[in-house]
């Protein structure tokens, strides 16, 4: 039994797990590393730390089904839908512009829950706190180096994470990249944005009409948000959480800056957009150095093999679109070289 390791356990590595499952179980053995305390990535949903609170969507808001994959895509929406881990998204989100035949979707339980489900659909061994720092080829295999220091071989790798985190990883990955590779690789950019979710208690009811709202006349935040509103899960006794994400051009004058230094300038916008807000049990601020893919790879391919025997593929929506049909697409290609490989 071949073991296939994905590093990730954002939307693409764990799609690429359940879908590894559905067609080659019993044949692959699936784990799944991530570095962070929790799945997700950019669709983590937070906990807030008292629980008479609702959780918050500091990374992606909704899903977005493009025109261009209703039918390509049609089956993954289909299962989340009638799993109930998809809903339409019916409030009201002031300043949204809808496409020519999309549809926008939330999820109940929070963009986790999306996540989540393919993890779970995948039975695949999910490690957290588990950073990798290396690949050697050794044969036939690949020897995985961990920040821990220890290392464990397997027979295929799929690297899921943002571009810039792939090329620094030591070992044999770098000079087996073509110059062409390589430059491709260093053209992927990425926008950078702050989050902060402000956690209320259960007594607090919002005064303002919209669920979301994004805001054109301000140098600091971009959009914000009634997260449970938005998720048709306001629920008695759980106070509601609010989440504000800063523009582009903000996050990028502070990135280097400590949260902790940015959030009361976020705070202080906030107050001015919204007057009166009562005062939060607590708040969680997040730096996205990495928030969504500006510059893709050329001609988005899906994936890129560096190497074919053992293989060793690099997928996520920086070879495709920074959306949820992006991350799917490239699931499905790198499944494409998987099948062929093991």
């Amino acid at each position: 039994m071949s073991r296939v390791l994905i590093v990730g356990a954002g939307l693409t590595g764990s799609l690429c797990a359940c879908l590894l499952r559905r067609e080659l179980q019993g044949r692959v053995h699936i784990e799944v590393w991530d570095k962070a305390r929790g799945g997700g990535g950019r669709m983590s949903t937070s906990r807030p730390p008292d629980s008479s609170s609702q959780s918050a969507d500091l990374g992606a808001q909704y899903v977005t089904a493009t025109s261009s994959y209703a039918q390509s895509h049609h089956r993954f929406y289909s299962e989340l839908l009638s799993a109930g881990v998809l809903q339409p998204l019916d409030s009201l989100v002031e300043g949204l512009k809808h496409k020519d035949g999309s549809e926008d979707y939330m999820t109940p339980l929070g963009m986790g829950s999306l996540v989540k489900h393919f993890l779970s659909e995948s039975g695949a061994d999910l490690f957290l706190e588990r950073h990798v720092t290396g690949l050697y080829l050794r044969g036939a295999s690949w020897e995985v180096e961990r920040k821990a220091g220890d290392s464990e071989m397997f027979d295929a790798v799929v690297l899921t994470m943002p571009v810039p985190q792939i090329l620094q990883l030591q070992g044999d990955l770098g000079h087996m990249l073509s110059v062409h590779q390589r430059q491709q690789l260093d053209g992927v950019q990425y926008s950078s944005r702050f989050a902060v979710a402000l956690f209320f208690p259960p007594d607090v009811v919002f005064s303002f009409p919209w669920s979301a709202r994004y805001v054109s006349d301000n140098c600091c935040i971009r959009y914000i948000s009634a997260d449970a509103r938005k998720r048709n899960a306001d629920a008695p006794g759980r106070g509601p959480s609010l989440v504000v994400h800063t523009s582009v051009p903000f996050g990028l004058k502070h990135l280097e800056q400590d949260k902790e230094d940015v959030q009361p300038i976020i705070l202080q916008e906030l107050d001015r957009l919204i007057p009166g807000l009562p005062q939060p049990i607590s708040i969680k601020c997040q730096k996205w150095r990495y928030s969504q893919v500006l510059t893709s790879v050329p001609d988005c391919p899906g994936h890129m093999t560096v190497h074919d025997r053992p293989l060793l593929i690099c997928a996520g929506d920086a070879f495709v679109h920074s959306n949820f049909d992006g991350c799917v697409e490239s699931a499905l290609s790198a499944l494409s070289v998987l099948k062929a490989s093991l």
